[in-house]
């Protein structure tokens, strides 16, 4: 059997087929130069880096550890209390109320509803204020807080914690919290005295304040854990003057309101349409709101505008009723609204229905009303309040007069009277000024009175009696030296108005009855009276 010997590569004199698997395995077994120089480079490197990460890691190992610690260590003595005695109470002071904003130095810092601010020492386990005992009457220190303090996500926090966060004054200032900083609590409640800044909050970390408070003695050694408030920037004084009120008053100059800067774009627009002051805000935002609108023009964006109108919605408004009758009513139907021009109702028949109950035709004409109300205010009847307009409307219903209140006729006041009145009579006469009656003009009046067609359900005065009384035939019998200008009218015209406006009114049947006799009577007399003057001139004759 013959052997053929592996071609030889000739560029290389080496076989070029593969080598055996010994071969092989002899192959990658490395040398020993290939090992020293590889010992050499892992020294190297690790001289070069072990002086670098060394300290890097036992720095970072150290931070660590150290922090786990703390929070194992303040875990411990927040639960140390309950771990030991699972019995004991868990007190901590508690603002109960909300600061008023914004907060400007050298003023009061107060609560809302400008009341003071009230600090409570309660049972955090059941929330009661802890009204006997030692704690009941602990002393409290209020102090300045950073505004971006706010503990663990449980919101706790260590003594520690409180102290490092507490605000100091800037160095050359005056206290930062100027006044009286501590109080006394009486049953666990205290006030906090007259206290205000001394300098704003711009320059903390922050740049916003906590009015912060810690019980400084009275505990008996028990840890009360401190109350904090909501954070809240403190301004500079100079800037109060340009400040909003909230809720603004019905004076208040218009800038007040949220969106409008004093003499600026919104401010002089407003100016130049003579709305100066909220209510005209208000007014115009009742009576014509795309006006209003459009006044302020582009400038102001959907958002601004809710804004706006927003705050000026909050102004507080007296309970004063205003009611408007349109001439030709003769006060059957009206409108009720407020100063600002807000409908708040409609009165028709008599009957009054407020906005709620109004279709959305009847509102389009109740705020017309208002606007001719508004160009006629002397035809304006006010009230106190809704309850006295209602009680009034029910008053004259069930008298069943047609006027509610007061009403303007031929130019003057003229008040009227209810139908039982006593005074009813000498209203009359001193309007009327009636001298007498003929027998036969009287003896109408008596079939009038007594026929009982005339009388219909509960009410009289029909046209067809008033047009006869008032026709000018009758007005003749008034004395002839008694002129309207004696009375205050301008014209015989006005003097058969204030007759029309006495038999105008509305009254049941036997209120009616007893007036029409009353008449009668009086005009009885004047009639017996010419007779006899009559007769006694004739025999002086």
């Amino acid at each position: 059997m013959s052997h053929k010997r592996p071609q030889e590569d000739s560029t290389k004199g080496r076989p070029s087929e593969a080598f055996t698997p010994d071969q092989d395995k002899r192959r990658r077994v490395p040398t020993l130069r290939n090992v020293v120089q590889e010992v050499m480079k892992l020294q190297s490197v690790q001289h070069l880096l072990e002086p670098v990460l060394e300290p890097l890691i036992r720095r970072v190992v150290k931070e660590e550890v150290e922090v786990a610690l703390r929070k194992h260590l303040n875990n411990m003595k927040r639960n140390g209390g309950k771990d030991v005695n699972s019995t004991s109470r868990s007190l901590q002071l508690q603002f109960l109320n909300n600061l008023s904003l914004p907060v400007f130095t050298g003023t009061r810092i107060e609560a809302e509803e400008c009341s003071a601010i009230k600090v409570a020492i309660v049972d955090s386990l059941t929330g009661q204020i802890v009204s006997s005992g030692l704690e009941s009457s602990a002393k409290v220190e209020v102090v300045v807080l950073e505004g971006d303090f706010d503990g663990d996500e449980r919101d706790n926090w260590t003594l520690e914690e409180f102290k490092n966060n507490i605000v100091r004054e800037r160095e050359g200032k005056k206290l930062l919290l100027a006044g009286d900083a501590f109080l006394t609590l009486t049953g666990g409640i205290g006030l906090v005295g007259e206290i205000s800044f001394s300098d704003n909050s711009s320059w903390t970390r922050s740049r916003r304040f906590r009015l912060g408070a810690r019980v400084v003695d009275g505990s008996d050694g028990t840890r009360v854990r401190e109350a904090k408030t909501e954070s809240f920037i403190v301004r500079d004084h100079r800037g109060e003057l340009y400040k909003k009120h909230h809720p603004p008053s019905l004076s208040d100059e218009v800038w007040r309101l949220e969106k409008i800067g004093k003499d600026g774009a919104f401010h002089k627009r407003l100016s130049r349409e003579n709305i100066n002051c909220v209510k005209d805000f208000l007014t115009m935002l009742f009576i014509d709101p795309p006006r209003l609108r459009h006044i302020l023009g582009t400038g102001m964006s959907a958002k601004m505008w809710e804004v706006t109108v927003e705050h000026a919605r909050t102004c507080v408004l007296d309970k004063r009723m205003h009611l408007y009758c349109p001439p030709g009513s003769q006060q059957k139907s009206g409108v009720v609204f407020n100063i600002v021009g807000q409908v708040m109702g409609l009165l028709s028949e008599c009957q009054y229905n407020t906005i709620d109950k109004l279709s959305e035709t009847e509102k389009i004409e109740a705020q017309n009303l208002v606007i001719s109300a508004l160009q006629q205010w002397e035809e304006v009847v006010s009230f106190d309040d809704e309850a006295s307009l209602t009680s009034s409307v029910k008053r004259e219903i069930s008298n069943g007069t047609k006027y509610l209140a007061s009403q303007k006729i031929g130019g003057f006041d003229y008040a009227q009277p209810s139908a039982s009145s006593p005074d009813i009579i000498s209203t009359i006469y001193s309007v009327g000024g009636l001298s007498g009656l003929d027998d036969y003009a009287l003896h109408g009046y008596v079939q009038a009175l007594s026929y009982p067609g005339q009388v219909t359900n509960s009410l009289i005065c029909d046209t067809d009696i008033t047009q006869t009384f008032c026709d000018e035939d009758h007005l003749r019998y008034f004395d002839s030296d008694l002129q309207p200008q004696s009375l205050g009218l301008e014209s015989q015209a006005d003097l058969q108005t204030a007759v029309e406006g006495f038999l105008l009114q509305r009254t049941v049947a036997v209120q009616a009855q007893r007036r029409w006799t009353k008449v009668f009577s009086v005009l009885k007399w004047f009639s017996i009276k010419r007779r006899v003057k009559e007769k006694f001139r004739g025999l002086q004759i």
